[in-house]
């Protein structure tokens, strides 16, 4: 009968050394994948192609996502800033817009920039939507391809303004 040599033998020594190490450098790397998204979580949930996959995922973890949030789809229909001929130095700011992207949105920042005969800025202001809207909006969210229309006064900046713009943030 033939014996193997004492260093050729099976003595039970583990298969695997390492594994218990790239186990753990692979739970580490999870929970790093794992942080990187909650931190990256607004830029990922505003991602047109990540977001329907992230919204399956919530709606199985019971979490949620942030309104979504393009300014780039909302449409201004008209617009309009009068001064009332009953009220002195009191400019009327009227829009009316409407979300053109294929969910539901959160409202705008509305930006305004008056200007001169020169094109020189008079005055321009970020109007968050409690501004526009009063305290508390009648919806939370604009609908797909739901219009809605706003007015609101604000303080001339000066009798100069000839022209204006509006933006959406």
């Amino acid at each position: 009968m033939t014996q193997a040599p004492s260093f050729a033998s099976d003595h039970s020594a583990p298969r695997h050394p390492h594994r218990k190490e790239w186990s753990g450098a692979l739970l580490l790397a999870l929970v790093l994948i794992a942080q990187l998204i909650w931190l990256q979580r607004d830029a990922l949930a505003a991602s047109s192609r990540l977001r329907p996959m992230l919204e399956t995922l919530c709606s199985a973890l019971t979490c949620s996502l942030p309104t979504w949030h393009d300014p780039t789809s909302f449409t201004m229909l008209s617009r309009d800033v009068i001064a009332p001929p009953d009220q002195r130095g009191v400019l009327r700011v009227q829009a009316s817009f409407r979300n053109d992207a294929h969910w539901p949105q959160a409202w705008p920042v509305l930006v305004l920039n008056l200007t001169d005969v020169n094109g020189q800025s008079l005055g321009a202001r970020r109007f968050q939507p409690a501004e526009y809207l009063g305290s508390t909006p009648h919806v939370q969210r604009i609908l797909p391809n739901q219009a809605n229309q706003i007015a609101f006064d604000l303080h001339e900046p000066s009798s100069a303004v000839v022209s204006f713009d509006f933006r959406f943030e």
